[in-house]
């Protein structure tokens, strides 16, 4: 059971399409006629009483098409019933348009229909032209539809990337956040005043880490702000075995990049390269901002990287997957031993530079000269 009272209102789009159309159909059989007898204003009448029936007909057939579902049909099943109902419409249109002209129009006898042959040959004609309305108005549908699942299909890739990103952080920040928890545990009994100035440290860097998870992307000098606490709190533990130094171009500060990144390198410089060593070692960060918009940060260490195929860290295979989701193949992070230096890794991070407008101000005053 159907209801043409459920179909909803033609766009405009379509209103612009029927109009331009049968003004076209109009213009045509004006021509056609004009060609065969003399220009006149009968002749406009009798164009009329065919084409404003046709009119109103193929618009009686959208809501047909509408209420019964037949943009969801198979092309055979839609096939079929368009057969038989361009036939029905085919004839009730000739009654409709002779009806017309002998007792609107009434136009002389070189104007007036008659005969069976002509009937029938004017409606062997409309089926031709509403095969062509149906061609256009199934054919824009069909079109509209393949778009929509292009978007929603957008939509869909979108919201899993959302979802991917939101997972990939979640598996990063825990461990950050037990890893200072360790430095914390480690330090209790030795020194209680240690302790609680790591607690302000780690509350600092959790709060932090809990309001840039929410983000996709942060600009560099936030994230700086983080490997700034996550040192400072190193330090209290490891402290104459930490050297570091901090080399960063201010017209660098505002790339965004993905958060918690350069946190996990420093982090790893920490755990794999200087925490193992009993004379522990250094750590010196770089960031440049090159003429061809692209941001190259470095991270050396002391250390060894030994790489193992398939048992790379979770971390730096999370990093690559955000770097991966955001940027494509346009974001490189590799990790490598110093070819000319030894016990020396170097972590070296490239994304491509979307700026933000600057601030000159903030980018003075958080401006990151070389530091120890």
């Amino acid at each position: 059971m159907f209801s043409y009272a459920s179909v909803p209102a033609p766009s405009r789009l379509y209103w612009r399409a029927q109009l331009v159309g049968w003004a076209l159909y109009f213009g045509f059989n004006v021509a056609i006629f004009s060609a065969f007898g003399r220009f006149s204003v009968e002749l406009l009448l009798i164009v009329s009483a065919i084409v404003l029936p046709m009119m109103g007909l193929t618009h009686w057939l959208r809501y047909h098409i509408r209420a019964n579902g037949w943009e969801q049909l198979a092309p055979l099943p839609l096939t079929g019933r368009l057969l038989v109902t361009h036939a029905v419409l085919s004839v009730l249109s000739q009654v409709v348009i002779w009806a017309l002209l002998i007792w609107v129009v009434r136009p002389g006898p070189d104007g007036k229909p008659h005969g069976w042959a002509q009937f029938i040959g004017y409606a062997l004609n409309v089926n031709f032209v509403l095969w062509l309305w149906s061609g256009f108005y199934f054919g824009w549908h069909f079109f509209h539809r393949y778009k929509q699942a292009e978007v929603n299909q957008w939509k869909l890739a979108a919201a899993v990337r959302e979802a991917e990103m939101r997972t990939l952080k979640a598996q990063i920040n825990p461990h950050f956040m037990f890893n200072g928890l360790n430095n914390i545990r480690a330090l209790v009994m030795e020194d209680p005043a240690r302790t609680r100035d790591m607690i302000t440290h780690l509350s600092d860097l959790l709060r932090y880490s809990i309001q840039l998870n929410s983000a996709e992307q942060v600009p560099l000098r936030r994230e700086l702000e983080i490997v700034e606490h996550y040192l400072q709190l190193e330090a209290l533990q490891l402290e104459e075995r930490l050297r570091y130094t901090l080399d960063v171009d201010p017209a660098a500060l505002y790339v965004p990049i993905p958060p918690m990144t350069l946190q996990l390198l420093v982090e790893n410089a920490i755990k794999h390269g200087l925490a193992p060593r009993p004379a522990g070692g250094f750590i010196h960060l770089t960031a440049q901002l090159n003429d061809s918009n692209t941001l190259h940060v470095t991270v050396r260490n002391t250390g060894r990287y030994e790489p193992r195929p398939g048992h790379e860290g979770v971390g730096v295979r999370n990093a690559r997957e955000r770097l991966q989701l955001l940027f494509g193949a346009a974001a490189h992070l590799h990790l490598t031993n110093d070819p000319h230096a030894p016990d020396t890794v170097v972590a070296h991070l490239q994304l491509p530079v979307r700026l933000p407008a600057p601030d000159p101000a903030s980018a003075r005053a958080l401006a990151y000269p070389p530091s120890a």
